[in-house]
């Protein structure tokens, strides 16, 4: 037998194996089986379809908070479709130059029109990575949409720049944050303790309460000075205190919210001044209030560990100034 009548031979078998082995498979698998299989194989891939469907919008950038929180916000340069451009400032300790940046829409346009948060436009936040040399300004914009306010760093290291806004398009706020490096040589400050005290240009803030890693926390700030609690608290930011809650670590922004309704013009309060916030995790927070009196704000610095979950390990040193 030649070599293509061998080869014919062999393909004629694998034709018939072939056969064979359906018909056995009809036998075997009823076709009420296959059926099913059809059927489940079909709603599997609808579910997975319609998770897919459940994630469009989500901001896979974020990271949910604990119990269903908000997530928390200023991680990343872009939320909403806007973006937060470079940010320039004077490169070195010392230089006196401008801080500048722009947001921009998903087009690159910039954007130029927000709603007033806060007696504000925009809050610009400015703390280095280790919690220290915090600064709540707040810029101006051109027309052009370019924000600016004059700058000189005092220490170098590594900063995390913040803008809190509300753009008019949406009405919901947005948090943006981008790094920014100062050359020089660097004296870290790390929080090693827990503070929920601190003085600063002879007042005393004390922080009162338990910062929640499971709920809501209710935080309340009382001002005194040699000892006398302070009754004349002025309005700032629309309230008589505001306060910047940011994760050790991270740096992940929080909301924090005065309690009560926004003070007239020309009043004063005192001495205690109370905040609504969340931890989404367990773990070490550095808390920065800023409150007004006799037309100068202060800035008073705490360290609180969560209450509710695991947290970091606390030191019973006590504060000095500025609680650092």
């Amino acid at each position: 037998m030649n070599a293509p009548q061998r080869l014919g031979l062999y393909g004629a078998g694998l034709a018939a194996l072939f056969v064979a082995t359906f018909a056995v498979a009809g036998a075997v698998v009823p076709e009420s089986s296959v059926a099913a299989w059809s059927t489940t194989a079909d709603g599997e891939e609808a579910a997975a379809m319609e998770d897919m469907d459940g994630m469009e919008g989500m901001d896979m950038g974020e990271e949910p908070g604990a119990s269903g929180a908000t997530p928390v916000r200023g991680l990343s340069l872009e939320q909403d479709g806007l973006l937060l451009s470079p940010v320039s400032v004077p490169g070195e300790t010392g230089d006196e130059g401008m801080l500048s940046f722009s947001i921009t829409s998903a087009d690159g346009e910039a954007v130029t029109e927000f709603e007033t948060a806060h007696d504000k436009k925009l809050h610009l936040i400015v703390v280095r990575t280790d919690g220290a040399q915090f600064r709540h300004v707040h810029p101006t914009m051109s027309a052009d949409g370019v924000w600016s306010i004059p700058w000189t760093w005092d220490a170098a290291g590594s900063y995390r720049v913040f803008t809190d806004f509300v753009p008019a398009a949406t009405g919901e706020n947005v948090t943006l944050s981008r790094g920014v490096d100062v050359a020089g040589r660097v004296s870290p400050e790390p929080a090693t303790a827990m503070s929920a005290s601190d003085t600063t240009g002879g007042y005393t803030a004390t922080l009162a309460g338990d910062l929640s890693a499971s709920g809501d926390s209710t935080l309340t700030a009382t001002i005194s000075k040699d000892g006398e609690p302070v009754t004349g608290l002025e309005p700032y930011l629309g309230a008589y205190g505001h306060l910047v809650a940011l994760r050790d670590g991270d740096l992940a922004y929080l909301h924090v919210h005065p309690e009560g309704d926004e003070p007239e013009p020309g009043s004063v309060s005192g001495p205690d001044v109370t905040f609504m916030t969340q931890a989404p995790t367990p773990g070490r927070y550095l808390l920065y209030l800023d409150f007004k009196v006799d037309g100068e704000v202060r800035t008073a610095h705490f360290v609180l560990d969560t209450t509710g979950g695991e947290a970091a390990p606390a030191d019973d040193a006590p504060a000095d100034e500025h609680g650092h």
